[in-house]
């Protein structure tokens, strides 16, 4: 071989060599799929999640993950507040778009998702969650989500303004409710601010107080899907009219064309003393006014002290990893940093301001907030009632909201109301 056709085959071989070292020439950063800077494959995570409030917290979290995990990237997607998560969650499915870690609310959406649904019973933190929060997540024994938090509702208050208003004790009762309204009405403070255009906060929240105050909330919900209850006649339906019509007396105007951020940028803002909402408005109600002193109270139906004093509690979401992800063993790992790494437990309590569900997280009353720290009153004090709109028939909440909005409107009365979501209730069950 030639002194020059040698040198020319040397270059080469050393060319080749040094691709060969760079993997084969990408110097174009980490796609999904591709290479990370560690040299090996970068996995995504698909994110979609349903807590409005806590998306920029999330996005904290997402780089501090990334940051000790090279390889893994979160795609984080928030879809909630006015927006219809489940639909939403459904056409991602439809569409081949399918998330590697998703929410679920209860009972009826294991229904409807199991068969998209890891089963978690064994993973490290399992065995950690307090009893209530397994209940509504397990089948057959299996526990198939996360638990997200515990969390409560029911009238969150102004304190500064109540004292403004003379308002020296935290109503128990309806009566002691109004007498509140009429006395926030004479200072000249608006009492309630109202978000009933959003379908949740009526066709879930709402419509969960009377259900909530039967003596058996889940044999009357078996018994809807039977046929032997009936809303009309109830009770603690008839009751619960009232406090819904007190709402609506000395609440804000249009109540049905005031969406949540609406209704929270007015309450946070001083506009109104009163707005039902729960402990997850902490961080969305800081972000506007942090020096506000809140408290929260219940939303009584009649003047039972003893009935009336209690807040609802439960377990909003819980997250889910779909069975069938191609980066399920990297999903599980990152709700094992989340539960179990004191970093991921300080974004539960800390970033999101959540009471933990699991037994062995501890937090203070100063590190979730006002709102959390009465939460957690109430649930330690045994004063709770239940939630159970995720009984409902599936995407029922929208059909009963839209009654009870027909009745805000005055387009029905409460027996008009009462039959149509009843009507609602029995066409959704037998689907």
């Amino acid at each position: 071989m030639k002194k020059s056709a040698w040198l020319s085959f040397l270059l080469l071989l050393a060319l080749t060599v040094v691709l060969a070292g760079c993997g084969g020439g990408n110097a174009g950063g980490s796609p999904e799929g591709g290479e990370s800077a560690s040299g090996g494959e970068t996995k995504t995570i698909k994110i979609f999640q349903f807590k409005v409030e806590i998306a920029e917290a999330l996005n904290k979290l997402k780089a501090e993950y990334e940051a000790s995990h090279p390889g893994v990237k979160l795609d984080i997607q928030t879809v909630g507040g006015g927006s219809d998560y489940g639909a939403a969650l459904q056409a991602k499915f439809a569409g081949g778009d399918e998330p590697d870690i998703f929410n679920v609310g209860g009972q009826s959406d294991l229904d409807n998702w199991i068969g998209s649904l890891e089963d978690l019973s064994n993973e490290p933190w399992a065995s950690d969650v307090i009893d209530v929060a397994k209940e509504p997540l397990t089948r057959d024994g299996k526990l198939y989500g996360q638990p997200m938090n515990i969390e409560g509702y029911g009238f969150i208050y102004n304190k500064d303004l109540f004292a403004k208003a003379g308002i020296t004790e935290v109503p128990k009762t309806l009566s002691e409710l109004e007498a509140a309204a009429e006395k926030l009405k004479a200072a000249g403070i608006t009492p309630f601010v109202n978000g009933y255009q959003e379908l949740w906060v009526l066709g879930n929240h709402l419509l969960n107080v009377p259900f909530a105050h039967q003596e058996d909330p889940a044999a009357f919900i078996q018994g809807l899907n039977d046929g032997t209850s009936k809303l009309a006649g109830n009770q603690a339906f008839e009751e619960w009219v009232k406090l819904f019509d007190l709402t609506l007396k000395y609440g804000n105007n249009n109540p049905l064309t005031t969406d949540y951020n609406t209704e929270m940028a007015m309450f946070a803002s001083g506009e109104a003393a009163i707005t039902q909402q729960g402990n997850w408005t902490q961080p969305m109600i800081d972000g506007i006014n942090p020096n506000l002193n809140l408290g929260m109270m219940p939303m009584p139906i009649n003047d039972d002290a003893a009935a009336n004093d209690k807040i609802y509690v439960g377990v909003p979401n819980y997250w889910v990893i779909n069975k069938n992800s191609p980066v399920k063993e990297e999903a599980k790992e990152f709700l094992n940093w989340l539960a179990t790494t004191k970093e991921g437990q300080r974004y539960i309590t800390e970033e999101f301001k959540f009471i933990p569900a699991f037994k062995s997280v501890d937090t203070t009353s100063d590190v979730l907030g006002d709102l959390g720290a009465a939460v957690l009153e109430y649930s330690q004090a045994g004063k709770s009632l239940s939630w159970n709109f995720n009984s409902f028939p599936s995407g029922g909440f929208n059909e009963f909201a839209s009654q009870m909005q027909g009745y805000i409107a005055g387009n029905t009365d409460a027996a008009g109301m009462f039959e149509a979501i009843q009507q609602a209730w029995d066409n959704l069950k037998a689907k």
